[in-house]
């Protein structure tokens, strides 16, 4: 039990800092028609990758090598001449984003790949609106999606739409949201209300903790007897590994809710790190993935090329690439416009299939897991196609 608080401990301590940096990121979206640039069949596509180098941290400089080797394997796996790869770094920070974006465009850039943060994707949408040129950010807040911008990550909505509706469908309709007492956890709490809503099920009760280690000690009792006296038949969590989710999950088995009474459910990735597989308190619990089979041959061919494992959110730009790729190849268009990026198909990247929507948000196709023995089980595959997506 000690060592879970003191992991917690750590944990909340390390995710104060990403909390902080959501709560600066809800900016509005950049104004624009997404108009898109027109193509020239007889000459490359002009793609400018955006990526935080020359921020002075370490983190970065990885994040921005394995965007660009991400970005590159994609190119080399379409087998095509037509897409001229372009990067600009943005140090991670807004004003050198616009910047480099308006840059970008001055050097011929077609659309925009990038850049990771929200504020930066908020303002590089600004400066490319008024040029006509489409920017696919690799953020997954919402708030500075539309317009011209449209966002790559697995957004919150899209992981609560899938697990809400795989529980229903499962025979727990009765869900309680148990959220973190910030920004991430209340953007959590709505996210995982309207899925549920839009499932057919019913939040039953919503309960929270102060963002700290006695925060959670001191709520978990008061949580786990308003999910019993509301007969809940799951309770999903908002919390993530970083933080709150190694005490927060242990504390509320300790109070009689556990994974053996209440079906767990996570808003967040619960296998990374993979240490967090052996915590007792999240084994039975599930999450959503992207398509594990599609990411693990990508894991492969990715060390395969560059000798040293891809950053988690890589694939986003190979997903970019992926996408303009398809297009090309459709040959249907002569503009990389709104209507041709949204697609009904969609598209396939190596974290399984994905669509834009109008509103500059995304659908993925996602497989539901299964925390077992210290394992991740897929207990719900991930879609192949958009036909049956949500059924």
């Amino acid at each position: 039990m000690l060592s879970v608080i003191r992991r917690a401990r750590k944990s909340l301590g390390h995710a104060a800092l990403a909390v902080a940096a959501l709560a600066l990121a809800a900016c509005q979206p950049a104004a624009g028609p997404g108009a898109g640039t027109a193509i020239d069949s007889s000459a490359p596509v002009v793609v400018a990758l955006l990526v935080p180098s020359g921020s002075g941290q370490a983190s970065d400089e990885l994040l921005a090598r394995s965007l660009q080797n991400a970005a590159r394997l994609a190119i080399s796996d379409l087998g095509t001449s037509r897409i001229d790869l372009r990067v600009y770094n943005t140090a991670g920070q807004p004003a050198s984003a616009q910047a480099m974006a308006t840059r970008a465009i001055d050097d011929g850039a077609q659309i925009i790949l990038g850049p990771v943060f929200a504020q930066e994707a908020n303002a590089a949408g600004a400066a490319a609106a008024a040029r006509g040129v489409n920017v696919l950010a690799f953020s997954n807040n919402p708030d500075i999606a539309g317009g011209n911008v449209f966002i790559l990550g697995q957004t919150f909505g899209n992981t609560a739409d899938r697990l809400a509706g795989y529980a229903v469908r499962n025979g727990k309709p009765r869900i309680m949201v148990v959220h973190d007492q910030n920004t991430a956890g209340q953007l959590g709490r709505r996210a995982i209300e309207q899925g549920v809503a839009r499932a057919g099920g019913s939040v039953v009760a919503v309960g929270s903790y102060e963002f700290s280690q006695n925060g959670v000690l001191e709520a978990a009792p008061r949580i786990a007897a308003t999910a019993r006296d509301n007969n809940a038949d799951a309770v999903f969590l908002t919390a993530d590994t970083a933080g709150a989710l190694p005490l927060v999950s242990q504390i509320l088995d300790d109070n009689g809710l556990g994974p053996a009474v209440t079906q767990f459910i996570g808003l967040t990735r619960w296998d990374i790190p993979q240490a967090t597989l052996g915590l007792p308190g999240v084994q039975g619990g599930w999450f959503a993935l992207p398509d594990p089979g599609l990411y693990q041959q990508y894991q492969t061919r990715y060390q395969a090329a560059f000798g040293e494992p891809p950053h988690p959110i890589s694939g986003l730009a190979y997903d970019g690439i992926a996408a303009i790729g398809a297009l090309l190849k459709q040959g249907r268009t002569t503009t990389l416009n709104g209507a041709a990026l949204t697609q009904a198909a969609g598209f396939v990247g190596v974290n399984g299939i994905f669509r834009l929507r109008s509103d500059g948000q995304n659908e993925r196709g996602l497989a539901v897991a299964q925390i077992r023995n210290n394992q991740v089980v897929i207990i719900d595959p991930a879609p192949r196609s958009f036909g049956g997506f949500g059924s």
